[in-house]
């Protein structure tokens, strides 16, 4: 099976929308349950960049990914970590290598 670089962008934005769309969902809950977050999705960004030749900063490609500054992002949608996600998160590490 062929893969198209269009067909892969598409899914690529399709997932930052789902994820725009659902703020509720935690970068940490992200981590505990699929072993990635959208700082995941924004350092292969910034890898993929580098490889291309292509000079992108961590803040640059996280503003890609979250739609706006990341300090930003994190005030409006993202809470302190709870004790449960921190255990979570910690047993999670053992899984995700």
């Amino acid at each position: 099976m062929n893969r198209s670089v269009e067909l892969e962008a598409a899914a690529f934005r399709r997932l930052l929308a789902h994820l725009d769309a659902r703020k509720d969902v935690q970068n940490i809950d992200l981590m505990i349950t699929g072993g990635f977050c959208r700082n995941c999705l924004a350092d292969w960004y910034r890898e993929a960049a580098e490889q291309a030749g292509q000079s992108l900063s961590k803040d640059q490609a996280r503003e890609l990914i979250y739609g706006e500054p990341f300090a930003e992002w994190k005030a409006k949608h993202q809470p302190e970590a709870t004790p449960e996600q921190l255990a979570a998160f910690t047993a999670a590490q053992k899984r995700h290598p």
